[in-house]
């Protein structure tokens, strides 16, 4: 199959900043999971409501999920466009589906 090479001379900011918005998500829920059963363990050692720590926690790493994917994605695609002029951008091979 044949090839075709593309250069990727600018990422959409925003763009680029919502899809890294939607993978914090995804993290945000994983990692919310993990914090909020450690911090049941936790909270049940120290006399705290566990219900209400783990929720928290859960609520907190979505939160900084999101926020913190968003933020990244659109630092990484403004300093990927500034540096586009020195480097000449990411080339891609594509192959051409018949």
């Amino acid at each position: 199959m044949a090839t075709t090479a593309y250069m990727i001379k600018k990422l959409g900011v925003m763009s680029v900043a919502k899809f890294c918005a939607i993978l914090g998500l995804i993290w945000g829920i994983v990692m919310g999971i993990v914090v909020a059963i450690g911090m049941q363990r936790w909270a049940s050692y120290m006399g705290v409501s566990p219900a209400g720590s783990g929720i928290a926690a859960f609520i907190f790493m979505i939160i900084i999920g999101v926020v913190g994917g968003f933020i990244g994605g659109a630092i990484i695609a403004f300093i990927y466009n500034i540096i586009l002029g020195a480097t000449g951008g990411i080339e891609m091979d594509l192959e051409v589906k018949t």
